[in-house]
């Protein structure tokens, strides 16, 4: 019984990927230099631009946020992806953002 649900999830997940896509994560704002200020930017301003963190961790000892988003299709694939390393104070002590959708390509770029 157990096989024939997975079976069938596989399925409908291949079915998806076919026709409008696999999503992964939720579709967060991309940064921009302004939101993420070293120091200052805490995480309840966090909370308010990218919503509640998909990941959380630690980094050296340091608490971490991160925020994942993919959309995947059958012939490509757009992936972003957000960390962020918090101070003792709770303020941003650094960031790392990465992404291949085609606008933050060219804004990035």
């Amino acid at each position: 019984m157990k096989w024939t649900r997975v079976g069938g999830v596989v399925l409908i997940a291949a079915l998806l990927a076919g026709c409008g896509g696999l999503k992964f994560g939720s579709d967060f704002p991309s940064p921009t230099k302004d939101m993420l200020v070293v120091g200052k930017t805490t995480k309840a301003d966090l909370h308010r631009f990218f919503g509640e963190p998909h990941q959380v961790g630690l980094d050296t000892g340091d608490p971490t946020w991160g925020w994942t988003y993919v959309q995947a299709f059958a012939d490509k694939e757009f992936s972003k992806q957000l960390t962020v390393r918090f101070d003792e104070k709770s303020t941003v002590k650094s960031y790392s953002f990465t992404s291949s959708f085609p606008e933050d390509m060219a804004r990035l770029k």
